[in-house]
């Protein structure tokens, strides 16, 4: 073996220093932005913001964002993204009260009734973008205002002329499976936490957390599947690939058209997994549900490291950035301040972000 050749060979074996490896992480902004918002509740939040009680107030609609953000992240690792979100939100909520309170199926069938008619519309949307080789932003575009008018125009048709459906709670209470999908999860661990003192409880002995409500479960759960699928699956390469370079992952052999129309897939049956969750919490549903979802989802996926290029990005990133937005929107409500900053702090976060993932991403590649 020649110098040049062992100089070569050293290049390649290299090992690369941890500091590096961290600098190379997507998600490493959004774990920043964590905690500095941390930091600034702390100072200027009322100590009650982080009790357990404080920590399921911000963290519910962490999650609900959270379960968008996961799903708009995989799909922006993989090329594209869905401005659909929100509307598909409204419109999978309305099938499912439409299957619970008019037809009254039980949530057996409702709950997997609905998520394939989620995946049909996911489906379509991804098909119209593969096939007609339009941009994903403008298709979806289109679906945002198609679903958010078939929402509003199918309660009326629903409901004989009003914009909510009732009637969901009392259709699904004594429902063995309502449980999963709403309430609280774990009341006997927190009422045997309340007996042991290890929790605040009430005057009667009651627990002042019942529980965690079941969308943080989910949240946890997709968190840990989609991180697991991304790093430890030949999808998760597949995802990469067909978001970095579409042609040379199709000429390698990864199937970018499939891949692609799941992702969509994926994306509508998280949409309808909220909707699920939200119409049984509140027994009801409403054309607007989900208004605005769809920019808020992509914005916690962006805030977590994952580029509108594609190619890049992290489910864990967006799990991060959900839990910005849920401490944000729920803990200016413990401080002094005008709630009204929300969207000011919200679309700083986004530069912020933005420009130190590619600062960061520019530096450890070498670009300009």
């Amino acid at each position: 073996m020649t110098q040049a050749d062992a100089h070569t060979v050293d290049e390649r074996l290299k090992a690369e220093s941890f500091g590096s490896k961290l600098m190379k992480r997507p998600e490493l902004g959004a774990i920043a932005g964590v905690v500095l918002v941390v930091l600034f509740f702390l100072v200027t939040a009322d100590r009650s913001m982080f009790t357990m009680a404080g920590f399921m107030n911000f963290m519910t609609p962490a999650a609900q964002l959270g379960i968008l953000a996961i799903g708009a992240a995989l799909l922006m690792i993989g090329g594209e993204f869905d401005l659909s979100i929100g509307s598909m939100v409204a419109f999978a909520g309305l099938f499912f009260a439409v299957c619970v309170v008019n037809w009254g199926l039980p949530l057996i069938v409702a709950i997997p009734a609905t998520f394939i008619f989620a995946a049909l519309v996911g489906s379509i949307n991804g098909t119209i973008v593969i096939r007609s080789g339009l941009p994903s932003f403008i298709v979806t575009l289109a679906f945002l205002f198609i679903l958010r008018g078939l929402s509003l125009v199918g309660l009326k048709l629903a409901t004989g002329g009003s914009t909510q459906l009732r009637g969901v709670r009392e259709a699904v209470q004594d429902d063995w499976l309502a449980p999963v999908f709403s309430g609280d999860a774990f009341k006997g661990l927190f009422e045997a936490l309340g007996r042991a003192g290890l929790v605040e409880t009430f005057n009667n002995g009651a627990p002042k957390v019942p529980g965690v409500p079941v969308e943080i479960v989910w949240f946890i759960a997709m968190a840990i599947a989609a991180t697991y699928v991304l790093l430890r699956t030949p999808v998760g390469n597949w995802i990469f690939a067909s978001g970095g370079d579409a042609n040379a992952a199709s000429n390698s052999g990864v199937p970018v058209k499939k891949v692609k129309v799941s992702l969509f897939m994926l994306t509508a049956c998280c949409a309808a997994l909220v909707a699920i969750i939200t119409v049984m919490d509140s027994g009801s549903t409403d054309a607007r549900r989900g208004f605005q979802k769809e920019f808020e989802a992509i914005i916690a996926a962006v805030i977590g490291g994952c580029l509108l290029t594609g190619g890049y990005g992290s489910a864990i990133g967006a799990f991060f950035g959900a839990i910005i937005f849920g401490m944000v929107v729920i803990g200016l409500t413990y401080t002094d301040f005008d709630q009204d900053w929300f969207q000011v702090f919200l679309g700083a976060m986004l530069l912020i972000a933005v420009l130190f993932n590619n600062a960061i991403r520019k530096r450890v590649t070498g670009e300009r």
